[in-house]
């Protein structure tokens, strides 16, 4: 049995098709485009006209390659991007009679249930530890062990959503920062409060923004080809510092940046910075496992 996941992220639509034989599950084709469905979407909580149509023809590309492989069973899923636009129901509809493909939107609460599964699947968790998922329009965060999921949620704090009201110099100056700073304390209060109370001492970032990291600090790595990678705080410090004093300009032109993540990149720094100074971590891990893993291992038989 062939089983298509569709992941519909604020930023990036993914495609993932895997093959099922007995209970094995072996990925046999992936892609993902940069839609940037959220585009402007603080503005007015709007898909705007441009980004509705650029994601209707990814899923008719989507849905061509689906029917080209074989497919079975397929699932979309959509996260913040469209569950928190005002026009996202029209958007699901378009989708249905445009692609012919139904789409779920999901709430943050099982958002952040698929990425655990995901990442669990990936091996990355030994010990008492937090997962950050840093998306386009949200920011998931999983307190776990490896047997237990032990405490869950969902911020509206995505690295688009941060950079449309926030990013504002070039570089980033220190007001900008400091703004975003005073945001995440506000956001994050409940956060920092129970991790403080059970102590993880690692911090594993679900694949986007950390694949960058890993793949930057380690240019070898060979990131589609593992599921999960230690990352060096020290390395990681260094390099968060220089790419958010580094302007535009300068970032676009750094080896292992997609255009997609040049700016947003600085979003997912001051974010992973917070959290590990707020918590004082010294453990830094990836997994390129997340929620669309995390749905492919929900549809298992």
């Amino acid at each position: 049995m062939k089983i298509a996941v569709i992941d519909l992220g604020t930023n990036t639509f993914h495609l993932l098709i895997a093959e099922q034989n007995g209970n094995e599950l072996q990925v046999i084709y992936k892609t993902n485009q940069p839609v940037k469905l959220g585009e402007d979407i603080t503005k007015n909580n709007l898909i705007i006209p441009s980004a509705f149509k650029r994601g209707i023809v990814c899923l008719q590309e989507f849905r061509a390659e689906i029917d080209k492989q074989g497919v079975d069973l397929v699932k979309a899923t959509a996260t913040s991007g469209v569950r928190s636009a005002i026009n996202g129901l029209d958007f699901v509809e378009a989708a249905k009679n445009e692609a012919g493909i139904h789409i779920d939107i999901i709430d943050g609460d099982e958002e952040a249930q698929y990425i655990y599964e995901g990442v669990k699947w990936s091996g990355a968790i030994t010990g008492k530890s937090l997962i950050m998922d840093i998306g386009g329009g949200s920011t998931e965060f999983i307190l776990c062990d490896e047997q237990h999921l032990i405490w869950k949620k969902s911020y509206n704090i995505g690295a688009a959503r941060l950079m449309q009201a926030f990013f504002k110099s070039d570089p980033i100056n220190e007001a900008d920062q400091d703004s975003i700073l005073d945001h995440l304390t506000n956001e994050l209060k409940d956060l920092i409060f129970i991790c403080k109370t059970h102590l993880p001492q690692t911090l594993i970032g679900s694949a986007g923004a950390f694949e960058t990291f890993a793949g930057m600090i380690a240019p070898d790595l060979n990131i589609k080809e593992i599921s999960t990678a230690e990352i060096a705080i020290t390395a990681y410090r260094r390099l968060a510092e220089q790419l958010i004093s580094a302007t535009h300009e300068e970032r676009a032109k750094m080896e292992g940046l997609i255009p997609l993540r040049v700016d947003m990149i600085v979003m997912a720094c001051l974010l992973t910075n917070y959290v590990i100074d707020q918590l004082g971590l010294n453990e830094l891990k990836l997994s390129t496992y997340d929620l669309k893993m995390g749905v492919l291992a929900s549809l298992k038989d």
